[in-house]
């Protein structure tokens, strides 16, 4: 599973990719997480808003900082 945390390197973002971290830790997925702070590749994504999640290539979240239970629910 590719997993990416799009942000800008701030205090919010970082917590997003610490709880993406930890769900994909405790449930035990098979997934690479990435944290990309290239405005040019967030922008490819259409995210206007940081942080935001990505699994599979897909928008799942942005502009809000979800907790490591949150995050969980997308892994499956």
């Amino acid at each position: 599973m590719n997993i990416k945390v799009l942000g800008a390197g701030c205090k919010r973002c970082e917590a997003l990719l610490n709880a993406t971290k930890e769900a994909v830790s405790s449930e035990g997925v098979d997934a690479e997480v990435e944290y990309i702070t290239d405005l040019e590749k967030i922008a490819s994504y259409g995210v206007m808003s940081m942080p935001a999640l990505v699994i599979e290539g897909k928008v799942v979240s942005a502009g809000k900082v979800l907790k490591a239970k949150e995050v969980e629910k997308f892994l499956h």
